[in-house]
């Protein structure tokens, strides 16, 4: 039994043109993404009636119906300012129809951290043709564009590149918008030791490859499918074990040295050669070992 989901039917949500220099390039947006919910739904549990979510008014607790809910900023000290959509309409933003092309820039300078979502872009009938030129001339150059746009009243950043004859749109975060890792360990001095980079480094090239997306699945969603299958016909639901993973302490050489032996039975030449390079930065760890011990003898 396989979770029921909604159909994923292309429809586009947004109607303008790409700014490009002095031409003008009609499109229409798509969403490039879709994420697959568990399907799973909360529920009384005394009888699994659903579980509905009502907007109430929290100054006289009334149920607030759809028609009636409004938009407003808070100015401080409990005061609020409503904003219309009239309002919203008013306000100066060129790229409410318009995807603004405002550079063009290596791909490896856009850091994936601002990248939000994705979309595509498909040329109204009319455009075709400066649609099909500009798409061919941007995968040509290597480069993505650098461009402003507003969906529902929302102006962003984006890049626009090429992906197989199609234009991509991918919506950005402003950079206040990135939140700063403030982690206590980064004003630590770690002691990383130059034989477990090397190791690490090993353990990476064997498993180095070309990035393949079909060869991976959702784990955890193929056996949710296999739980609510069982539950539905009344089977005995056979819960698999699942490895414990190590918690990162203890000797880091060692489990490296032993996730490059548990490659081994692929039989991979690269596998042979970091194992050995793992074992040799071992031993020279252990070397380092021995001598910090002599060098500490001789000093008492």
């Amino acid at each position: 039994m396989a979770i029921v989901e909604e159909g994923s039917t292309l429809r586009s949500f947004w109607k303008g043109s790409i700014g490009f220099g002095l031409v003008t390039i009609p499109v229409k947006a798509y969403r490039a993404t879709e994420e697959r919910g568990l399907g799973l739904h909360q529920v009384h549990a005394a009888d699994g009636g659903r579980i509905r979510l009502r907007r109430y008014c929290e100054l006289d607790g009334a149920e607030v119906p759809a028609d009636e809910v409004a938009r407003a900023a808070e100015t401080g000290g409990g005061d609020v300012v409503m904003i219309t959509d009239e309002d919203l309409a008013t306000l100066p933003v060129p790229t409410l129809r318009t995807i603004a092309v405002h550079a063009f820039a290596p791909p490896s300078q856009i850091d994936s951290l601002y990248l939000s979502r994705s979309y595509y872009l498909e040329p109204d009938t009319n455009g075709v043709r400066p649609y099909v030129l500009f798409a061919e001339a941007l995968r040509r150059s290597g480069k993505v564009g650098v461009v402003k746009v507003a969906f529902r009243q929302r102006e962003s950043m984006g890049v626009l590149r090429a992906r197989d004859g199609v234009l991509v749109l991918e919506t950005m975060v402003w950079p206040a918008e990135l939140r700063t890792p403030d982690f206590p360990f980064l004003d630590e001095e770690v002691d990383v030791r130059l034989p477990e980079v090397k190791a690490a480094t090993a353990l990476i090239d064997c498993l180095a490859g070309d990035f393949d997306p079909s060869a991976h699945s959702d784990a955890y969603r193929e056996a949710l499918d296999e739980l609510i299958t069982a539950k539905a016909a009344g089977s005995e639901v056979i819960r698999p074990e699942v490895p414990m993973q190590p918690n990162g302490s203890g000797d880091l050489l060692t489990a490296l040295e032993a996730s490059l032996k548990a490659l081994e039975p692929k039989g991979s030449g690269a596998v042979r050669r970091a194992r050995a390079a793992a074992e040799r930065a071992g031993k020279a760890a252990e070397r380092a070992h021995q001598a910090a011990r002599r060098a500490a003898k001789s000093r008492r």
